[in-house]
């Protein structure tokens, strides 16, 4: 009896489970979830400081002090979360991608996974939107701890999920076209330049409507994605402030979702194929 030459690598590939795409790009994004959850303090440290303090003293501080209207924490919570949800994933986004495509080169071993190109790129918008949840959904407890009360509506709560959840993805969308359209050498002054306006014309301190008699900075804040995140929590939140339409912020946030995501693809494939 003869037993025929086989060779067991063929069967070996055979035997080995067909990873798809989606599959691989879940496998990648279980890792960058992994070592998150093993610096989750740190994590949290960095993305809720600055909301932190800014609810503690305009909305606590300062309100008591008598500087600050009676209720302007009301006013001022649906913003800090809209802020919390956007600059984190825009820090999440940009920073990793700066340092990956220019110093550790990290994104090369990515790019060589059997992922499209764009498929690393909606992985790193995912994961960074993933954060961004995380660190707004922090702010509500906080607000809890620092005010006493937040406001909230229970019908509402599906609305303002998706809201944040929205609000996180265009914060690691602006981040996605930061990390690949900056020179590395000019990422510091480019956060200084982007980050200190896109926080102080997001409508996280103020309703947008009240800018009425500044003309010329309602128009700029009319410019910043992330005003439709304050403006559509804040309508759903606290109603009875004026505030931009909640229909109206759902379908200006998605087009800037759409517009940027574009713009973000079209540099990284740039950087990753160049």
């Amino acid at each position: 009896m003869t037993v025929a030459n086989v060779d067991p690598l063929p069967i070996a590939l055979r035997e080995l489970p067909q990873w798809g795409p989606w599959r691989t790009g879940l496998a990648i994004l279980r890792r960058d979830l992994f070592v998150t959850g093993r610096e989750f303090p740190i994590f949290l440290a960095q993305v809720i400081l600055q909301p932190l303090f800014l609810l503690f003293v305009f909305g606590k501080v300062l309100t008591e002090l008598g500087y600050a209207r009676p209720g302007y924490q009301l006013v001022l919570f649906p913003g800090l979360v809209a802020l919390a949800a956007v600059l984190t994933g825009l820090q999440s986004t940009a920073l990793p991608l700066v340092i990956e495509f220019s110093y550790s080169n990290e994104i090369e071993d990515r790019l060589l996974a059997p992922l499209p190109v764009a498929g690393v790129a909606v992985e790193k918008v995912v994961f960074a939107a993933m954060r961004a949840f995380v660190a707004a959904a922090v702010m509500f407890p906080i607000g809890v701890w620092i005010l006493g009360s937040i406001p909230w509506r229970g019908s509402a709560g599906l609305a303002v999920f998706a809201m944040v959840i929205l609000g996180s993805l265009l914060g690691a969308a602006m981040g996605l076209i930061l990390g690949t359209y900056v020179p590395p050498n000019r990422i510091n002054v480019t956060f200084a330049l982007v980050l200190t306006p896109l926080m102080f014309t997001g409508c996280s301190q103020y309703p947008w409507p009240s800018l009425s008699h500044l003309r010329w900075f309602q128009v700029a804040s009319a410019l910043n994605p992330m005003t439709y995140v304050s403006e559509g929590l804040r309508g759903l939140m606290v109603p009875h402030v004026p505030h931009i339409q909640t229909w109206l912020c759902f379908l200006v946030a998605v087009v800037y979702l759409v517009v940027l995501m574009v713009v973000g693809m079209i540099g990284f494939n740039r950087r990753a194929l160049g």
